[in-house]
């Protein structure tokens, strides 16, 4: 038993002395399970207090390099970390409960559980959370290009690290400015700042573009947004669609689409889409399965809607999701000096 003391003693010095030389990743699989050293006598030294007290440390130093002041509060809300290293920021509302993700790589929220538990933004079941491509799912932003041409498809804000300039419990700003990787494709001066705000009975989100140069650029924009299904079977999309005229991509033989006109006032998914209705920002999805309806209000920028499903493709859960999409088609001019502002904003409520 003595024998065992002195081991333990031993092992404890040794993290005592190294444990200012590691950084410990917040929220690695590490953190979920409890480092314990057990001897004969089956005395059991927990060191949770340590490890908790390294993981403050280390996003403290995070904030501080940053000008960051919140990292973590009692309720959950701050900086984390996933268990493939990428950081994202957890929102969480004091009173209702209600929370969201967003992560830094792409600039993308990727989770908003209203304050009942119900889950609205989903992520595919095939997507990459490790930073190896954008990730499939959540409010992904397609910016400077929506879709392809002259530069990579949709653009390159979904695969770079945005940068947080400042949060609270229940809001982050994040901005993206040019750097050597897209000025390789893109060498415009830009700014871009991304807000996102959890209000008590909605999430709010804000799409600023600045033009910092002399010299006017183009650009078109996008919030691919995937928001969750209990099942095709129970959606219905409502809103100022019927009598619209849209582009069926998935029409026509040339493979340029087909312009259609809508005739349904209330849309169902029963097949592949790809559908861009111009001129239709009101859309509301209403799902039987939970009992609830979540509105997409596009007050300023988002001027057209984007409706796609990999209709049968079970790799990536089609039957679970639907893009909803908040775009501006047309290209924006932006004088140096100006700037756009995308307005959108996710309000749940009953059926």
């Amino acid at each position: 038993e003595k024998r065992n003391m002195k081991l333990s003693l031993a092992i404890l010095g040794m993290a005592a002395a190294t444990a200012s030389a590691f950084t410990i990743n917040p929220q690695s699989a590490f953190t979920r399970s409890n480092l314990v050293i057990k001897g004969r006598s089956n005395n059991v030294i927990q060191l949770e207090a340590s490890k908790a007290k390294l993981k403050k440390q280390s996003r403290s130093a995070w904030a501080e390099s940053r000008g960051i002041g919140i990292l973590e509060s009692e309720d959950g809300a701050g900086l984390k970390t996933n268990e493939h290293g990428l950081e994202f920021v957890k929102l969480v509302h004091p009173d209702t409960g209600a929370s969201s993700e967003i992560y830094l790589y792409g600039g993308v929220v990727t989770s908003y559980v209203d304050g009942d538990g119900t889950e609205f933004i989903a992520v595919r079941p095939d997507a990459k959370t490790d930073g190896s491509k954008p990730i499939s799912g959540g409010l992904s932003h397609c910016w400077p290009q929506f879709g392809p041409g002259e530069i990579q498809q949709h653009g390159f804000a979904r695969n770079v690290n945005w940068e947080v300039k400042s949060m609270t419990d229940t809001s982050v700003e994040l901005e993206m400015a040019p750097s050597d990787y897209t000025k390789e494709m893109w060498d415009k001066e830009f700014l871009c700042t991304f807000t996102v705000n959890l209000e008590d009975e909605q999430l709010s989100t804000k799409m600023l573009v600045e033009n910092k140069g002399e010299d006017s650029f183009d650009f078109q924009a996008a919030l691919h947004s995937y928001f969750t299904v209990s099942a095709l079977e129970n959606l219905e999309i409502k809103g100022s669609f019927e009598g619209k005229e849209f582009l069926n991509k998935l029409a026509g033989e040339d493979g340029k689409g087909e312009m259609q006109t809508e005739t349904r006032s209330a849309i169902t998914i029963t097949e592949e889409y790809d559908r861009v209705y111009t001129g239709v920002n009101d859309p509301v999805l209403n799902d039987s399965g939970t009992g609830k309806a979540l509105s997409v209000l596009n007050t300023a920028g988002w001027e057209d809607t984007v409706l796609w499903n990999p209709y049968g493709d079970e790799g990536m859960g089609y039957n679970n999701f639907v893009c909803v999409e908040s775009v501006k088609f047309d290209s924006v001019t932006l004088d140096g000096g100006a700037s756009w502002e995308g307005d959108m904003a996710l309000k749940p409520s009953a059926l």
